[in-house]
């Protein structure tokens, strides 16, 4: 892909980035500032949701209250011109409550679609709700469609879901079933911030009551998913018949396949499904933050061996 070639148009509220760089670097460029406008020393965070965005992924947010997962996933949505929904899980949440439901309206049904109809759903404290309530999500994470009363009704694109959990509060809350765990490509640990970021984020509440306010989009829906296919269709160039295509691909199926050697009394059910995520994901990691030898940028498996249960983490958000 040509560095000068324009790519994807990006608004002109968004920052100028330098000539010369590429299409996925003038996305980098314009949306760090945009949703740097609402939150605060969160770039990690910031850039392994849109590695989930453009690997076509979902991510899982953790952290304790007030660290500001809530605000990064608004702004992010904000700033890609992408509609955005909230849903706060508790117990008594229902199934229908997230897709939608059908009201007997003038003698004949008509469906009322829920908020999952929406470009970014951003499930709030997941792990309250029932798992009756959590399965529901599991056909529109996958397959990108809702199926209710009978008829399947097609999300819109892009489709993202950001969760997030209080990893250390477990009174009342539901553990996320493997299967639903499965289709998350990343989980983000965001941290408390530094002194320094305390104080600024004090600041800009005292020049706006929401600083979301300040967050500008520098694309539209239809944008990312024109950028997206680029990113897939660059990915697939670069790697087409390419011994490095096969080294690249081969790592994360080989670790998909490793704990499947163990005995059966301690084996699990591991789908295949997980290993084509991470092969995608594996071609869009940032220019110069590469995976090698725990260095810096380095993802490691979380509970490395489980299966489903071992999504890609990347620690330490802001610095600790």
């Amino acid at each position: 892909m040509d560095k000068n070639d324009p790519g994807v148009a990006f608004s002109p509220q968004a920052a100028v980035p330098p000539p010369g760089r590429t299409d996925g670097q003038r996305f980098r460029d314009a949306l760090e500032p945009a949703v740097g406008a609402a939150v605060v020393d969160l770039q990690r965070p910031l850039r392994l949701l849109a590695v989930a965005l453009l690997a076509d992924g979902h991510a899982l947010i953790e952290d304790v209250p007030g660290t500001g997962k809530t605000t990064l996933a608004r702004a992010f949505a904000r700033a890609l011109g992408l509609s955005f929904a909230r849903v706060q899980g508790t117990p008594d949440l229902l199934p229908g409550d997230v897709t939608g439901s059908s009201v007997l309206e003038a003698g004949t049904f008509r469906f009322i679609p829920g908020p999952i109809f929406t470009n970014v759903l951003l499930v709030d404290e997941i792990n309250r709700a029932t798992p009756r309530t959590q399965s529901s999500l599991l056909e529109a994470m996958q397959e990108r469609q809702v199926s209710a009363d009978g008829e399947t009704r097609p999300l819109p694109n892009p489709f993202l879901v950001l969760a997030t959990q209080n990893p250390i509060e477990l009174e009342g809350t539901f553990s996320l079933p493997e299967a639903q765990l499965d289709r998350f490509l990343v989980r983000v640990d965001v941290g408390y911030p530094t002194e320094a970021a305390e104080l600024q984020i004090a600041g800009r509440y005292q020049e706006a009551p929401d600083p979301l306010d300040r967050v500008s989009p520098v694309v539209d829906a239809s944008g990312v998913v024109a950028f997206r296919d680029r990113v897939t269709q660059r990915q697939a160039e670069r790697r087409r018949g390419s011994l490095h295509r096969r080294n690249r691909a081969g790592e994360p199926i080989s670790l998909r396949r490793a704990p499947r050697r163990q005995p059966a009394s301690q084996r699990r059910a591991l789908p295949s499904e997980p290993g084509l995520g991470v092969a995608r994901r594996a071609g869009l990691r940032s220019p110069g933050r590469r995976a090698r030898d725990g260095g810096p940028g380095a993802r490691t498996p979380v509970a490395a061996g489980r299966g489903p249960r071992a999504p890609w983490r990347e620690r330490g958000g802001r610095d600790r």
